[in-house]
């Protein structure tokens, strides 16, 4: 996961930190050394990790943070302040211009992830209600064109082309398509190259000059580090960005075009891709950033992807389920498919408070695709009453899903164990109906 390394070295810093209890400046200083060492081996920027550690330096060698009596916990949040501060402090939106469509140009070096995410940002848009349309202006890549259809058909977002013309044309084109059909955005999926030169930089200038975007957006590669920091500061140069897409922040990146693309170019980075499916893109907050980063996890995102899964209906249907103790394993299938929507169980479990101290050799997903195998080897009524499983129903229920019969009972005990607690829950004090009747309390047997 990006930031890892980042995560467990400043965590260290910060454990010796807390080990002290009154600190001293020399404690400080020794703790910005391996504060700034960190972010060098995370690919930062060596002038905005020195600026970056000056400043926290600065604020926790005050009076205010010595004398306190948690001098610790002080440097971290002002260390979390910074953070927050060096990615932008809140969340930067895409423009609403007072007459629709909405233009955003989409551009970058090719193979960035320029197509994938405008069909990633039309299904965004679409799911909050929006009319997109995708438009092909790369017109030099092979089956470019092609590749965007069929990424806009999964997005169920219509796709604009005129094959061959002028970029420049089909830009002109689709806009005028758009205003027509009542498209309130149109994202343009613009050519690439392998590096940046002229050709490519005075088409994108003509496309701007023509449609005149409401948002320039920057496709960028964070694996590639400090090189994504300085396409963003050529980009910007020359063509005048309004913001940057980080791809690949799910991968193992160190994070360091996250922390020092807003420091050298002055522009926010505005959405970042976590993985390959179209629903992999979220907005960016820097504040949630510094949060996992620092090892605080991102609840309220996490309460985010787990909104667009659980329907309000749902999530009354599951709570009277829960309620009245008829929750059966059609329903934990059910839930476990929600759970792999929100992602892999290691990025949920890194949107939790200390989730990246788990290993990921501690998590094995393999462990859901067996359970989903097992439920589904099952007969109907077996999975509405799992009490009539017996030995010989579970050797062909271990058959039927290529597992064992001690996979089986270790579900079905598992399983036993949470309808009991199910039962306390239901006859605890009430307290209201939660928005999330439908996530589970206690432990899931995966």
């Amino acid at each position: 996961m990006a930031f890892e390394g980042l995560s467990d070295k400043l965590s260290a810093a910060f454990k010796r930190l807390r080990a002290k209890g009154k600190l001293s400046e020399s404690d400080i200083k020794e703790a910005m050394r391996e504060v700034r060492l960190a972010l060098l081996e995370a690919d930062v920027s060596y002038k905005v990790a020195k600026d970056f550690v000056a400043q926290v330096s600065e604020k926790a060698i005050g009076a205010q943070v010595l004398e306190s009596l948690t001098p610790a916990q002080q440097v971290i949040k002002i260390v979390n302040e910074e953070l927050t501060a060096l990615m932008g402090v809140s969340e930067v939106r895409l423009k609403s211009p007072k007459r629709p469509p909405a233009v955003v140009m989409m551009c970058g070096l090719q193979g960035a992830g320029k197509t994938t995410h405008s069909a990633k940002l039309a299904n965004m848009l679409k799911k909050q209600g929006h009319r997109p349309l995708l438009v092909a202006c790369d017109i030099y890549r092979p089956a470019a064109i092609e590749q965007l259809k069929v990424v806009g058909a999964k997005a169920n977002t219509p796709v604009f082309e005129m094959g061959t013309a002028s970029p420049v044309q089909i830009a002109k084109k689709a806009l005028a398509h758009a205003r027509d059909y009542g498209n309130d955005y149109v994202i343009l999926d613009t050519a690439g190259r392998l590096h940046i030169d002229e050709q490519l930089m005075g088409e994108l200038k003509d496309i701007k000059s023509t449609v005149e975007p409401s948002d320039i957006l920057l496709v960028v590669d964070s694996m590639t580090g400090q090189d994504a920091v300085n396409v963003a500061k050529s980009f910007d140069d020359a063509l005048g960005i309004d913001g940057v897409i980080l791809t690949k922040l799910d991968g193992d990146t160190r994070g360091g075009a996250a922390l020092s693309v807003r420091a050298v170019t002055g522009k926010p980075i505005k959405f970042v891709g976590m993985g390959e499916k179209l629903d992999d893109l979220e907005p960016f907050y820097p504040d949630r950033m510094a949060s996992r980063i620092l090892g605080m996890g991102d609840v309220l995102t996490l309460i985010e992807k787990a909104q667009t899964e659980v329907s309000q209906k749902d999530a009354e249907k599951m709570a009277e389920k829960l309620k009245k103790n008829s929750f059966d394993l059609n329903d934990l299938l059910d839930q476990m498919k929600q759970v792999k929507n929100m992602g892999s169980l290691q990025q949920v479990l890194s949107m939790l408070p200390g989730g990246n101290q788990i290993s990921p050799d501690d998590i094995d997903e393999r462990r859901l695709a067996r359970i989903e195998a097992i439920i589904h080897s099952m007969t109907a009524k077996e999975r509405e009453k799992p009490a009539i499983i017996n030995p010989s129903r579970k050797r062909r229920i271990a058959a039927g899903s290529g597992t064992t019969v001690q996979d089986v009972n270790m579900l079905l005990r598992q399983f036993e164990q949470m309808q009991k607690l199910v039962k306390q829950f239901s006859h605890a004090p009430k307290h209201g109906k939660g928005r999330f009747g439908g996530m589970l309390p206690g432990r899931m047997p995966f």
